[in-house]
């Protein structure tokens, strides 16, 4: 049993709080980013365009995590509260929402530089685990997104929520949607150099809502929501649509290779 009493704010500036999650989105991106120039892009024109591409993504992924939170997980209360759904410091984002702003945001950005969009998704993708690692590390530090009652021994109890014992979902999420995630997608992109583009992001899309899928029933559900369907979760939903878009994409992209 461990007992979670972290303090949400990693220091403080003057009157300034900064928190573990700000830190996550913000060492993720540079990470990422390091990671995709160092190791990942060999070409000196795309490293330049995907150095312009990282301020597209970060607006990607707060636009679009913060109106994926509004519709998929508080509709009704933000249809009340217009106007905080710019408090971002408020929290309430979400993984999906984000991701579907980075996919128009990138595509925006391949657009207007007459580029194959899967170019840059397949070089995020590969990147994009060790910012969801450090998330879901920061979300449990916040005792937030905490796991349903237990009695396993590595249970965890989150003061600032109650004093059952609960699963620690945000652990078992940094370590298959992040390091195993991670490994599993690069493992496949240096194994097979021939990968046409797109099927990276195709095996994200599949993998990643396999893990969270399996992984929700440990997580406590969304106080405002409850299950949707049966036993299945918002998130779990998500996950299935996700999961068949990335299916269709896996064949389509493996039917390019073999005409």
């Amino acid at each position: 049993m461990f007992i979670n009493n972290f303090d949400p704010t990693a220091f403080q500036l003057f009157s300034l709080e900064i928190r573990w999650y700000s830190l996550a989105y913000i060492f993720g991106i540079i990470f990422g980013w390091l990671y995709c120039k160092k190791i990942l892009i060999n070409d000196k024109k795309l490293s330049l365009l995907f150095d312009d591409l990282i301020s597209y993504i970060i607006i990607g992924i707060i636009v679009g995590g913060r109106i994926g939170y509004v519709f998929f997980y508080n509709f009704n209360y933000y249809l009340e509260n217009i106007f905080e759904i710019i408090m971002i410091w408020k929290g309430g984002m979400s993984f999906h929402g984000g991701v579907i702003g980075v996919i128009i945001a990138t595509y925006y950005f391949s657009l207007k530089n007459k580029i194959n969009i899967f170019i840059f998704l397949d070089l995020i993708s590969l990147s994009a685990p060790i910012g969801i690692f450090l998330g879901r590390i920061s979300n449990f530090i916040n005792s937030e997104l905490y796991g349903r009652e237990t009695n396993i021994f590595w249970g965890v109890i989150f003061e600032k929520k109650d004093n059952l014992l609960r699963h620690p979902s945000q652990i078992y999420e940094a370590v298959f949607e992040g390091v195993i995630l991670f490994i599993l997608l690069n493992l496949l992109y240096k194994k097979y150099k021939n990968l046409n583009a797109g099927i990276i992001s195709s095996l994200f899309l599949i993998f990643y809502s396999f893990f969270r899928f399996l992984i929700e029933f440990t997580r406590e559900p969304d106080d405002q929501i409850g299950f949707v369907f049966n036993s299945l979760t918002m998130g779990q939903m998500i996950s299935v649509i996700f999961f068949v878009f990335g299916t269709i994409l896996f064949f389509f992209k493996k039917n390019e290779i073999n005409k």
